[in-house]
């Protein structure tokens, strides 16, 4: 009879406990370690994520939730704790790594592809394609605080190339207007704009350089890129390499290349051209061409291992099962490979021992060392896509 009584009391411990258990986060990561070999993959078809553990080179957990990710990318706060997914429904999505959590999330717009964080990590900007222009947010409280309109003779242009440079400051380029635009964000709720003009025809995306000094568009309209010197007492546009496919048709284009997987290693730049099977080189002193390598198709991604040594390609339809390797102290090719079907996006560790790739076909990850070309580690991962390290972080432009 004595059991019974305590029984009441047992089921309201239980009952407490439980509680308790349910309302503490559960970490992905153990609480004493840090953020910066972690990582996250879009899932496209789910709306989801994966989180991922470059050291120990596995898959921590998924969350779910984050919408239409069929194209997306994600920017990361000074700490690696917090991500920032940018998917194409217009979504921006505030995802915790750490416990697995989405922390805040606003529809800013129609169609969104991509966005940037500041210097100081305490604002968020999102580029759009529908309705057009950026806008910026709190990167704690995700408050709209600024809207910027790219409007150019009363019509809106869809917004590319978005990039953070320093001082709280981006630049981004308009795709219809053939404009770029530097927006000083030092009061964030008043922007003041810089508007350079005749750039080229549909910038379609763009590169700032480690350093933070270069900006870079490439032209779809035309052949050709256009170069801003930040760094100049008077900033200008300058266009280089024009008429790199002077004679020739090109090839039908499948895929847009992504700039912000240009490299610039060893002083030069590698660079995809436009509807050729071709990665360019260009001296980053003068801006002149030096030099063409021949690849296996249109490359979509052009990305330097982190000590500049190498340079991987891989390629759009029907070439996007493979992926090559670019010696850049030769410039020839030194490694093929086929990680899976529809290569889509490679990402280095932070020193470069190893890259992910990821196989959208294959619904997997790829793990290569880049020294040996081996696969070290293969993980699942449902139509995976973008692949986004912590490392970036710290790094102007990412």
């Amino acid at each position: 009879m004595k059991s019974l009584h305590l029984l009441p009391a047992l089921l309201l411990s239980a009952t407490l406990l439980a509680g308790c258990a349910t309302s503490a986060p559960q970490l992905l990561v153990a609480p004493e370690r840090g953020n910066g070999d972690l990582g996250l993959v879009i899932e496209r078809e789910s709306g989801s994520i994966g989180v991922l553990d470059t050291t120990a080179r596995q898959r921590l957990g998924t969350v779910p939730g984050l919408g239409d990710l069929s194209h997306a990318s994600a920017v990361f706060s000074r700490d690696g704790a917090l991500a920032y997914v940018f998917g194409r429904d217009g979504a921006l999505t505030k995802v915790n790594l750490r416990t697995g959590r989405i922390e805040g999330r606003v529809m800013q717009a129609g169609n969104s592809i991509g966005g940037a964080i500041s210097t100081d990590g305490s604002l968020v900007v999102a580029q759009n394609y529908q309705p057009g222009g950026v806008k910026v947010f709190d990167a704690r409280t995700l408050e709209q605080l600024a809207d910027i309109p790219a409007l150019v003779d009363g019509k809106a242009s869809r917004v590319v190339g978005l990039a953070d440079i320093p001082r709280n400051r981006f630049i981004f380029s308009l795709f219809d207007a053939g404009q770029t635009w530097i927006a000083d964000l030092a009061d964030p709720r008043k922007p003041q704009l810089t508007k350079f003009e005749n750039i080229g025809k549909q910038p379609y995306d763009a590169l700032v350089s480690p350093d933070g000094r270069t900006y870079i568009a490439g032209l779809f309209g035309e052949d050709g890129l256009a170069k801003i010197d930040l760094w100049a007492a008077q900033p200008k546009v300058e266009r280089i390499l024009p008429n790199y496919g002077r004679g020739e048709q090109p090839l039908p284009v499948f895929k847009m290349p992504h700039l912000r997987g240009w490299s610039i290693a060893g002083g030069h730049a590698y660079l995809p051209a436009i509807g050729r099977r071709e990665v360019l080189v260009v001296d980053t002193t003068s801006w002149k061409e030096v030099g063409r390598i021949p690849v296996a198709g249109q490359p979509v991604f052009v990305m330097a291992r982190p000590d500049g040594r190498q340079v991987w390609v891989n390629f759009a339809v029907p070439d996007y099962d493979t992926v090559q390797v670019i010696d850049t102290q030769t410039r020839q090719i030194v490694h093929s490979l086929k990680p899976g079907k529809a290569v889509l996006h490679m990402e280095f560790t932070p020193r470069g021992d190893a890259v992910w790739i990821s196989a959208r076909d294959d619904h997997k990850i790829t793990v290569v060392d880049t020294q040996s070309f081996q696969t070290v580690a293969e993980l699942p991962a449902k139509s995976p896509s973008g692949i986004f390290f912590t490392s970036r972080a710290a790094r102007t432009g990412f």
